[in-house]
């Protein structure tokens, strides 16, 4: 039987508090995105859905099946692979951090981007759409679901893409942006969990349902007609995207604080109990290790029979991919990036700014060791992209998003990277390379205060990433400004003399911009004059 409306949107409410929970849970950010989650879910009234297995659409003729059931392309799924390493084959040195394009939707980008092999981008928006997006940031086509998008897409080896919805579908599309099927996972089953592709082409993902007595959570396995191979009920929420080991386990965490494995025919090989929820993915390492995160404040290691190697304090506690460096490193962001050590023990951790953190944004690494993550700036204050080099020093950064980033990135076989940005009047994709990118914001020294009528000096300093030369433009709070003045080289020093002629307290202002006509932000120095 299948929930009204009303009793589904009550459920949601439960089940949106805890995707969001984190030690930084905000009433704020949740408030976001109840806007949109509990719109009343839009369903086709000749589909079945309580007894929808499989309904084909438009099937298209495809290509032959490769010898794994994953397209070969440069970020085919969430966390790049089925050992969700998250790590590329392919470099980014070149990659500054210059916007190379933004497309724009109409709400929030919170799950990862994957990117096919004709280099078409793909990834789910809360406005309820599958999006594929052409290499210059155009669109291609989209689909649409019955609910809210979370969940990542997952590309197989004939171009199928697959991917689950709050409308308690698993959605599988042709290349063409048709419908090929969708399996209905039960009654409030909503699906987040991100789908991984085994060899076979069986497809596996979690989902938080269907609503049966002692039935909070299920694990699916479905045939590539989306016809059901087998379940798991697990009786607790599943958040976590799946990943397959080289034997064909598959490994998955769950709100009952448990990361299960099980065999490939879908019965229960061992679980481990952690003290708090397991809401992300595992990865797994070149030996068979098996890396994940709990909320009990550490990163587990546990060997291929379920024992444990080690575990590792990170802060409060991790969701996001345990992504796996080119040299070993394991990378886990929360209230800071940390880097892992093979052995458990830490290498370094990377301070993110104040008052930042990452919640579900997965770290990407390129073949150079290169790490990229989205953060949540405050409750909703906004979302950076970060790229950190393999020794914990910052590369570049760049500010995306009003409210925050948790969409995973990908990196395509250019050395491009995508990510999704989260804000309520405009989220955008955003595509990051090599190109020309706005000089830093200038530094300002000099004296905080003085006296009126004297004349004072300040100095005035900044760096552009291209080397350009620069011009500066000063605001000294009193009404006089100093318009564009330059060209300086990248990295000069100038200083600039002024006279305030009345007494009060004000504030300077500087910004830079290069040759091109690329501005710096405003940076800002108070003084006060007697």
């Amino acid at each position: 039987m299948v929930l009204s409306i009303g009793d589904e949107q009550i459920i949601f409410e439960d089940q949106l508090e805890f995707i969001c929970y984190s030690k930084y849970l905000s009433e704020s950010k949740m408030g976001i995105m109840m806007e949109g989650l509990l719109q009343p879910l839009q369903r086709d009234n000749s589909t079945d859905y309580a007894n929808l297995t499989n309904t084909p659409s438009n099937t298209l003729p495809v290509s032959n099946i490769a010898d794994d059931g994953r397209m070969d392309s440069p970020w085919p799924m969430k966390c790049h692979d089925t050992r969700h390493t998250s790590r590329s084959p392919y470099s980014t040195s070149n990659n500054n951090g210059a916007i190379l394009w933004k497309f724009r939707v109409g709400d929030l980008i919170e799950g990862g981007i994957v990117v096919d092999e004709n280099g078409v981008v793909y990834f789910g928006c809360f406005d309820w759409y599958l999006y594929a997006v052409n290499p210059d940031g155009t669109l291609k086509w989209r689909y649409k679901t019955g609910g809210t998008i979370w969940s990542s897409p997952a590309i197989g080896s004939d171009g199928i893409i697959y991917i689950g919805s709050w409308d308690h579908c698993l959605h599988a599309v042709n290349p063409d942006g048709s419908r090929k099927w969708k399996f209905w996972a039960g009654d409030t089953a909503s699906i987040t969990s991100s789908p991984v592709i085994g060899d076979d082409g069986t497809i596996y993902f979690g989902a938080m349902g269907p609503n049966k007595p002692d039935i909070k959570g299920r694990v699916y396995a479905l045939n590539p007609d989306g016809t059901e191979k087998w379940h798991y009920d697990t009786g607790d929420w599943i958040t976590s995207d799946p990943a397959l080991g080289e034997d064909g386990t598959i490994y998955i965490g769950s709100t009952g604080t448990y990361l299960y494995a099980f065999y490939p025919n879908g019965t229960l090989k061992w679980r481990f109990k952690t003290g708090h929820y397991v809401k992300g993915p595992p990865s797994i390492a070149e030996d068979g290790t098996i890396y994940f995160g709990s909320y009990d404040d550490y990163l587990y290691a546990l060997y291929p029979n379920g024992a444990l190697k080690w575990k590792c304090k990170v802060g409060h506690g991790t969701e996001t991919n345990p992504s796996i460096g080119p040299d070993g490193t394991i990378y886990v962001g929360g209230d800071r990036l940390y880097a892992v050590n093979p052995d458990g023990t830490i290498k370094w951790s990377f301070n993110l700014g104040k008052d930042q953190h990452i919640h579900q944004s997965s770290p990407a690494i390129s073949s150079d060791g290169i790490i990229y993550v989205g953060t949540n700036i405050g409750e909703t204050s906004g979302g950076d992209i970060i790229a950190i080099n393999p020794d914990g020093t910052e590369r570049w950064r760049c500010r995306i998003a009003d409210e925050w980033v948790d969409s995973s990135p990908c990196i395509d076989q250019n050395g491009i990277v995508y990510i999704g940005s989260s804000s309520e009047e405009s989220s955008y994709l955003h595509a990051f390379g090599q190109g020309n990118i706005p000089p830093d914001k200038p530094s300002i020294s000099g004296p905080s205060n003085g006296r009126v009528g004297e004349t004072y000096s300040y100095t005035f300093t900044t760096s552009d990433g291209n080397g350009d030369n620069i011009f500066y433009y000063v605001k000294w709070g009193d009404g006089s400004r100093s318009g564009w003045i330059g060209p300086y080289h990248s990295g000069e020093t100038i200083t600039l003399n002024h006279t305030w002629n009345h007494k009060g307290s004000f504030v300077i202002q500087a910004k830079a911009k290069d040759i091109y006509g690329l501005e710096s932000g405003w940076s800002t120095l108070e003084v006060k004059y007697a």
